[in-house]
């Protein structure tokens, strides 16, 4: 069995890019924007595989997260990876083990192993993505109608502008939109210092997207361009001219510079389950399936429980969970 801890950015880089499925959440800069945040991170190496692995220190708890996870091109080396993991834990004082597979299928493999379902998801579990080997025209063809509609419409208002801008300021303005938005909707935002950090993790490839009406910016999205796929991850709006479609002209200005990079698709980053008409991000999932594409749908979340402590964090996140209707 190779167990190698990664060190050197080239060769991580290099061994991702043997894996067709992968995200940007483990790429060496997502580990390097956890460091930043104070989080104690390994890149680790089994056999076929690869992992990066985030030390998680919550206030109820810690545990070992490995997100968008494990990277294997032999599943049976899934326990091999358990086996380290579980020292690992046991060394950090962690009480659980989190595994985010973006597996098709395969949760028997982790059933096998001792996991169970986790209460919760750290990323979308479904996402959808559209794919960019279209011409222009053609993805617009491929869109609804009325969001068709609203982006020909837009390209006509020259009250309307969308900047595309690679500096602090721009973060400054999206955290705006950002914080106001979070207060209409609800969901649990991340802070300003958040942001800038994950900004500057990935500087060299990152935009901001800005959409602005008249004077006003209403709209916001950071974009995260990452080898063969370009990621919506952030993203925000107001109310204020809400018959105007910012959003809508804002995301074809992304899905336009994904193209212009010779991104292979372009992901709009978690929707509402296909089951679930009444989920919290049912609006979302709405605007976003208006622009064409598919469903990425993953296995649940894993977790393998280390310590009785892990009932504790188990029982506040399925509560939290049913509060919020996941």
């Amino acid at each position: 069995m190779l167990i190698e801890h990664i060190q050197k950015k080239e060769t991580w880089e290099n061994f991702l890019k043997e894996f067709p499925e992968k995200s940007f959440l483990h790429s060496w800069q997502w580990g390097e924007f956890q460091k930043s945040l104070g989080e104690k991170i390994w890149r680790v190496r089994i056999n076929s595989g690869l992992a990066l692995i985030i030390k998680v220190s919550a206030k109820r708890g810690t545990f070992l997260l490995c997100p968008y996870g494990p990277l294997l091109k032999d599943k049976g080396d899934l326990k091999y990876l358990l086996d380290y993991l579980k020292k690992l834990a046991k060394k950090e004082k962690a009480s659980f083990i989190r595994i985010c597979p973006i597996w098709k299928q395969g949760e028997d493999v982790f059933n096998n192993l001792g996991f169970r379902r986790a209460p919760i998801h750290i990323h979308p579990e479904n996402n959808w993505v559209l794919g960019l080997n279209k011409t222009e025209e053609e993805l617009l063809m491929g869109m609804r109608k009325n969001t068709r509609n609203l982006i020909r419409r837009a390209g006509r208002n020259a009250d309307l502008t969308i900047e595309e801008r690679t500096d602090l300021k721009a973060v400054e303005i999206f955290n705006d939109i950002y914080q106001k938005t979070y207060k209409r909707q609800g969901f649990v935002p991340f802070s300003f210092e958040y942001l800038k950090k994950e900004f500057l993790a990935f500087k060299d490839n990152i935009i901001v997207f800005l959409g602005k009406y008249k004077n006003d910016y209403v709209a916001g999205a950071m974009i995260i361009f990452y080898q063969d796929r370009a990621y919506y991850h952030q993203g925000a709006s107001l109310r204020k001219y809400s018959k105007v479609p910012v959003s809508h002209f804002l995301q074809w200005q992304a899905i336009k510079q994904a193209k212009q990079r010779n991104c292979s698709y372009y992901s709009f980053w978690g929707i509402a389950p296909p089951d679930k008409k009444n989920h919290p991000w049912k609006g979302i999932t709405l605007f976003k399936k208006g622009f064409g594409g598919e469903l990425e749908e993953y296995i649940p979340t894993q977790d393998y429980v280390i310590s009785f402590r892990y009932w504790f964090d188990y029982l506040i996140e399925k509560l939290r969970s049913r509060r919020r209707g996941f």
